[in-house]
């Protein structure tokens, strides 16, 4: 018999990602603890998805809940135009001291997506911004049908450069940049256009070497997912390619970004994955982690150089974006405690002893039964992440096999997602050696059923 409170689910919620054609049944989650998640009928589950990716040091912290608590006693919400308050300000100074590069600016939005937005925008308007005369000085005229029309950029450099199999978020510009796929169809004839090269490796990157000879120069900026690409599949470029791929990048002076909303905050075994890179961006996206799982915030950090080209008298060439909780205090509270915890000797083995144990992992699948007649492929591992497919007639993200292996996991008190046939692991920090085990257990389990 269904409960009170998952029949009004069904009545009024649009759940995300989920098909509204005989939506499967939602499971009613009411606290969380560690690295479980608790239901309504006390039944557990091990997070061994970090909820999205976004939980790095378990659910209902104490610390990162009282210093929630404190701020919410003296300042909730200010607007951020014109006024400054402490979180904000304490938690911009720290991301400057950490972030790979010079970053020296923070612009806040409110998620993944609109932190990308927010960089594709400074990337784009860099380049327009480059006009020598002020643009305020030129006739602008508004047209019912064209809009406003400002100059285009006499650099030349209009077009975006990004990777094959990418994923960047789901608002407009955002799925502009990402792999056509199941998640934009019914938007392309409404996407811009965008340049997109495979993934760097021995064999592809001599041909995008090339390619940027010829047109280097027409390019404004280039986003990537840095080492892994995560809603694509969890897939891994080696830190040696994407190296050399933004040396002939940014040889072509073409702004880069790299979009590090999931793989910030030691998912990747290092603070953040561009640490791993001699090549550092221009700009950084920053969320998911940022606030330790706990609240909605967005973070775009920029160089002096690309902040630069926006400290103009010409008042249009201001960057005219903004959101109504850009840099909401107890959003940054959130950050400056989860970076607290973050930071400690305790965090930072917990984070290697999962390094470890994952690795073991990666052998255990090598030497399986499943593995030697080919129906576990590519059993890989980066930092905290580790992911593998499971062989089968289709291979993206609609496959059946995801829903197969999420209800099996369920039953056995593990949360799992798997993005079609990729099956993942992404936990939580916090996680002890014996609940990482059982997700390992779990997974051989589901593996050798389905064998």
């Amino acid at each position: 018999m269904e409960s009170e409170l998952i029949q009004n689910d069904g009545k009024f919620i649009w759940h995300p990602y989920t098909s509204q054609f005989q939506a499967p049944e939602t499971i009613a989650i009411v606290e969380g603890k560690g690295s479980k998640l608790i239901d309504e009928h006390g039944n557990t589950y091990i997070d061994a998805i970090s909820s999205w990716w976004v939980t790095l040091h378990g659910h209902a912290h104490p610390y990162i809940a009282e210093k929630l608590y404190q701020q919410a006693l003296k300042l909730e919400q200010v607007i951020f135009a014109g006024f400054t308050h402490p979180p904000a300000v304490q938690l911009a100074s720290k991301l400057v001291e950490v972030l790979p590069g010079n970053m020296r600016k923070i612009f806040f939005s409110d998620n993944g997506s609109t932190a990308v937005e927010v960089a594709l925008k400074m990337a784009v308007q860099y380049w327009k911004n480059q006009e020598q005369k002020p643009l305020a000085s030129h006739t602008i005229q508004f047209d019912d049908e064209q809009g406003l029309s400002l100059p285009v950029s006499p650099t030349g450099r209009n077009k975006i450069l990004a990777l094959r199999n990418s994923y960047h978020g789901d608002t407009f510009g955002a799925m502009s940049v990402s792999e056509r796929g199941v998640f934009t169809k019914a938007f392309h004839d409404m996407l811009f256009d965008v340049i997109f090269i495979d993934a760097p490796d021995e064999t592809t990157f001599p041909t995008t070497v090339e390619f940027l000879e010829e047109t280097g120069e027409e390019i404004a900026c280039f986003i990537y997912e840095p080492l892994v690409q995560g809603a694509g599949g969890m897939q891994m470029t080696e830190p040696h390619w994407l190296n050399e791929l933004l040396t002939e990048v940014k040889s072509k002076n073409i702004i880069c970004i790299a979009d590090e909303v999931m793989t910030g905050f030691g998912r990747t075994g290092k603070l953040f994955a561009s640490s791993y890179l001699n090549e550092t961006p221009d700009i950084v996206c920053l969320s998911k982690g940022l606030t330790g799982g706990t609240m909605a915030l967005g973070v775009t950090a920029c160089t002096e150089k690309i902040h630069s080209a926006f400290v103009n008298e010409d008042k249009l060439k201001t960057f005219f974006h903004g959101h109504s909780f850009t840099a909401n205090p107890l959003a940054c509270t959130a950050a400056l405690a989860s970076f607290d915890l973050l930071m400690k000797d305790e965090c930072i083995g917990q984070i290697e002893k999962i390094i470890d144990l994952h690795i073991l992992f990666i052998e255990q699948l090598k030497k399986s039964d499943a593995y030697a007649k080919g129906f576990i492929l590519n059993p890989r591992q980066c930092g905290t992440i580790i992911a593998f497919e499971m062989k089968d007639k289709h291979n993206d993200y609609l496959n059946p096999i995801s829903k197969k292996i999420h209800r099996k996991a369920l039953k056995h008190g593990v949360l799992l997602r798997p993005l079609g046939n990729t099956v993942y692991v992404l936990p939580p920090y916090c996680i002890t050696p014996e609940e990482l085990n059982k997700v390992y257990n779990v997974i051989m389990l589901i593996v050798e059923e389905m064998l």
